[in-house]
């Protein structure tokens, strides 16, 4: 499926008023850790192309209002928290969680003049260490509570790093099953070879894998599950039977979560979130420990030694809006495809008026919404282990080493917690928790075999 240029323009574009955009606004997006107001209770946030400004006020109450005063355009990113609202450093104008402006201090007493004046105001939400934002029309639907975000005894670490990409690049990777024996396996091992001083041999890294023989994808209400089987593998593997989670719009579940946020058309926001369940009650963790992710070089070239720094040099080099019209795609590619048939049905839906796939409104569907889970990935239990900080091996070595063993970027807050929760779990003889199994109901599949 090549895209037409105005195709890929109406499935990429997020802005107000764009096709995309209105899709993109009918769903809660993460746009802070909680770890970031801990030294200034206001940040600056750009999503879906608008400029806002988050703030707690002294109350401990979250509020996200455009970032431009009333009165004469100041940013409120500098305004001062007060008890119910933030106020305005230029003229001291207030305004509450609503947007709704609640004083004008050099106005006099009896006008009502306040009262005609509200910014824009969006709701938001705090849940698992991030704070997350609607900007759709109301009444809002419930925020998912997927099982990571809402776990009882687990510890849990954010990263995360502004990629100079549109969104559906990082997304359309996740539907790519095939592109883990090149780019993670062959050009993993030939990063290695150079990285050692040693001539490349053709040896796949240790995150190679095995050639793929059949790929699969099931459209379910969640969004999409992608399947695999590898050489020498069967449909009993986990990677066929359970299968691996595309959460719609735009997250990548299991072992690590990765979110995809729009900043812009241009930019995003992308977050790489771990909750692991030691075995063991786990202490309060206020805020959750959050780390900028590097992935840059100090000459600007990305850096490539672990999985995901891999992963950014394919978004990045695709430029800041891939040219889907100049593509040729394959039979390796139906769960691409698959992915941009679902994306503009789901656009075409929100044009008719009505909710998009995997929006919530009954709260009996929200207690806790669990994901299907590998517990054997690729064929390899330890790599799943060591992606859940649970590896004997995991030794506090920097985030880029971990990552480069088939882990993800930790906080050292959260790996020592982990650490220790581990040996305390082993000592008593427990074992980490493991997700259940449960059975997905297909809404459509689509397969090709490769071998």
């Amino acid at each position: 499926m090549t895209l037409s240029a105005e195709l890929n323009e109406k499935l990429s574009r997020v802005g107000p008023g764009t096709s995309c955009g209105d899709l993109m606004r009918r769903y809660w997006h993460p746009i802070a850790a909680n770890a970031e107001l801990t030294q200034q209770s206001t940040k600056r946030v750009r999503i879906l192309g608008e400029d806002l400004v988050l703030y707690e006020d002294r109350s401990g109450r979250l509020g996200l209002l455009e970032e431009p005063c009333a009165h004469r355009r100041v940013s409120l990113f500098y305004g001062i928290p007060e008890q119910a609202g933030l106020r305005c450093p230029y003229h001291g104008w207030m305004y509450d969680a609503t947007g709704q402006c609640v004083e004008q201090p050099a106005e006099p007493p009896a006008s009502n003049f306040k009262d005609k004046v509200k910014i824009l105001a969006y709701p938001v939400q705090e849940m698992g260490g991030l704070i997350w934002a609607y900007l759709g029309p109301a009444p809002a639907p419930l925020l998912p509570r997927y099982d990571e975000f809402v776990w009882e005894d687990a510890v849990r670490s954010i990263a995360a790093a502004v990629l100079p990409i549109n969104w559906l690049q990082a997304m359309e990777n996740s539907l790519d099953a095939t592109h883990v024996e090149w780019l993670h396996g062959y050009y993993g091992g030939y990063v290695q070879a150079v990285e050692n001083g040693r001539e490349f041999d053709g040896t796949s890294s240790a995150s190679g894998r095995r050639h793929h023989v059949r790929i699969g994808f099931d459209v379910w209400e969640r969004g999409i599950l992608k399947r695999r089987i590898e050489e020498g593998g069967s449909e009993a593997d986990d990677d066929w039977r359970v299968g691996h989670t595309v959460v719609f719009p735009y997250m990548l579940g299991n072992p690590t979560l990765q979110i995809r946020v729009p900043i812009d058309d241009t930019h995003t926001w992308h977050i790489w979130y771990t909750a692991t369940r030691p075995g063991v009650p786990v202490p309060p963790q206020d805020p959750v420990p959050f780390i900028e992710m590097p992935w840059r070089h100090e000459n600007g070239e990305v850096i490539t030694n672990f999985v995901d720094g891999q992963d950014i040099m394919a978004w990045v080099t695709q430029g800041e809006i891939a040219r889907r019209d100049l593509e040729r795609l394959g039979q390796s590619d139906v769960g691409i495809i698959l992915f941009r048939q679902v994306l503009q049905e789901q656009i075409e839906r929100v044009e008719r008026g009505d909710d998009p796939m995997n929006v919530l409104r009954d709260p009996a569907k929200n207690a806790v919404i669990e994901l299907p889970r590998e517990r054997v990935h690729h064929g390899n239990r330890r790599q799943l282990e060591r992606a859940y900080g649970r590896h004997d091996s995991d030794d506090g070595s920097n985030g880029r080493d971990a990552a480069r063993a088939g882990g993800r970027l930790m906080p050292s807050e959260s790996r020592e917690l982990l650490r220790r929760l581990r040996q305390e779990a082993a000592s008593r003889g427990i074992g980490p928790i493991d997700s259940p199994d449960f059975e997905i109901v297909p809404i459509r599949a689509v397969t090709a075999d490769l071998a």
